[in-house]
């Protein structure tokens, strides 16, 4: 049985493309014929919102049945796993509350590797080949639990003038992280809403790809309203238009981290 691979999407700075991304990858992952595991820990609930519609995602944010009471009280997360409407693919609701997890953890004990507890369960299953992670656009205690628990990183990068700030701090973190979780890897940088006809990609792809030791995803993502639209319809980009210019370089992008984690 192969191992479970579980990859996190994390960037400090906001409107990168976090949520897009996990969910359009996860989505495509699922269609290839993978078991996928979704965990929304952002409590903007955007990935929630990307399968869900909006009074279904509060719904279950109200409940005690999503990540904020599973991690405040440290239980196992297998009973906090909701089917999404597509086949392969599950989520773990987030929560508003979400916004104070950075308090209930301070006080408990190893409190940087709850989530990785948390996930034991699920992951010795063997029932998914693949668990995505939602980050918020945070660098704490919170986004530290969610790289512990992470074999790879992958860091959503918005084509513009400021998509490039606060990214050496984002290293810094993850280096310090490293300390505790070694087998941390950084699966690569992608980026995201692109304009072609703007000096700003040549410029945030030229700056990117001089990083040391730091894989730069030759797929990238362009601006495109079909993924609005779909995020309007709480629908992936590939089932709300799969002859749109996102939904193949979502696919492009999907089938290039396949090749980074050799699956």
């Amino acid at each position: 049985m192969a191992k479970t691979v579980t990859i996190c999407f994390a960037n400090n700075k906001g409107g990168s493309g976090k949520s897009t991304t996990c969910a359009n990858v996860g989505y495509d992952l699922s269609r290839m014929g993978y078991r996928v595991l979704l965990v929304d820990g952002d409590m903007q609930l955007n990935l929630s919102l990307s399968f869900f519609d909006e009074d279904r995602v509060l719904e279950m944010a109200q409940s005690e049945k999503n990540l904020y009471y599973a991690i405040r009280d440290q239980k196992d997360l297998t009973d906090y796993v909701v089917a999404t409407p597509y086949e392969n693919l599950d989520l773990i609701p987030s929560s508003t509350l979400m916004s104070q997890i950075e308090f209930d953890l301070f006080t408990k004990w190893q409190r940087e590797y709850i989530l990785k507890k948390s996930l034991e369960n699920i992951k010795a299953s063997g029932k998914y080949d693949f668990i995505l992670l939602d980050t918020p656009p945070t660098l704490g205690g919170w986004v530290m639990n969610i790289l512990c628990a992470s074999d790879y990183l992958l860091i959503p990068v918005e084509a513009s003038p400021w998509g490039l700030f606060g990214l050496a701090n984002l290293f810094d973190f993850v280096a310090r992280v490293r300390q505790i979780a070694p087998d941390l890897q950084t699966l690569g940088i992608a980026v995201t809403k692109v304009n072609e006809r703007k000096n700003y990609f040549k410029q945030t792809f030229e700056t990117l790809s001089e990083l040391d030791n730091v894989y730069l995803f030759q797929s990238y993502i362009r601006v495109d309203a079909s993924i609005e639209w779909a995020q309007d319809n709480s629908k992936p980009v590939e089932v709300y238009k799969a002859s749109s210019r996102s939904a193949m370089e979502y696919r492009k992008l999907t089938e290039e981290v396949l090749s980074r984690v050799n699956r």
